[in-house]
């Protein structure tokens, strides 16, 4: 299957898709709900994955109600993330082959993320990929968070390519609504979550890897 248009710009999710932060993330989250002796069903979790802290704190506290601090459990949910960061994440499999071919191609890319700066700084330096990306756009460079377009919207302003132009790459429901609500051609490649009828409707291509995410590249370099 080949993709609809041509690629002239590749916009990652960073959380899941480039860095094994998601795993860590779940695992703490796991650990702060059973310290404070809370059962949160993995489809609340799951609905949080990909979205900005302040409606995963929406999420939770609906889930909960008002008899529990959302942000003494997200003091302790982030205690425990952190002390697996301190132990360090792995990369994706996939993402060094595929800014390689990127280097190659001569395409631009950026990343577009819930996380805020100092965490894309904090997970690209630990795996020396600071420099393989043309722009950064994280928490705070956009006034709504993904489902929503913007984050998207933004990394194509900054990359100086129209949105139909640019491919996506995505791990989550809510950022591969966010991607294609932006009008491009989006990629799931799935990690926690499984993909839906919904996520094939939007999606032009469900991947089990970054690799093979290179090769449907390599395969449109090699027709045009």
């Amino acid at each position: 299957m080949s993709l609809p248009r041509t690629v002239k710009a590749v916009v990652f999710d960073m959380d899941g898709l480039l860095i094994d932060t998601e795993t860590a993330a779940r695992d703490a989250f796991l650990a702060a709900t059973a310290l404070h002796g809370h059962d949160v069903p993995m489809d609340v979790y799951g609905r949080m994955i990909g979205t900005p802290g302040v409606i995963s704190r929406e999420i939770l506290q609906a889930h909960f109600g008002p008899g529990v601090s959302i942000e003494d459990l997200w003091g302790a949910w982030d205690d425990h993330y952190e002390a697996r960061m301190d132990a360090g994440v792995s990369l994706k499999a996939g993402v060094v082959e595929l800014l390689d071919h990127l280097d190659a191609a001569g395409l631009r890319r950026a990343i577009a993320t819930s996380s805020p700066h100092e965490h894309v700084r904090r997970h690209l330096g630990r795996h020396g990929l600071t420099d393989r990306f043309h722009a950064v756009v994280a928490r705070g460079d956009y006034e709504r968070g993904k489902p929503n377009p913007d984050p998207y919207l933004k990394a194509a302003g900054v990359l100086g390519v129209l949105p139909a132009h640019c491919l996506a790459l995505e791990d989550s429901h809510n950022g591969v609504r966010a991607a294609h609500g932006a009008g491009m051609m989006t990629v799931m490649v799935p990690d926690l979550l499984d993909p839906t009828e919904e996520m094939h409707g939007l999606c032009v291509r469900i991947a089990d890897s970054l690799h093979e995410v290179r090769e449907l590249l390599a395969g449109q370099g090699a027709r045009r």
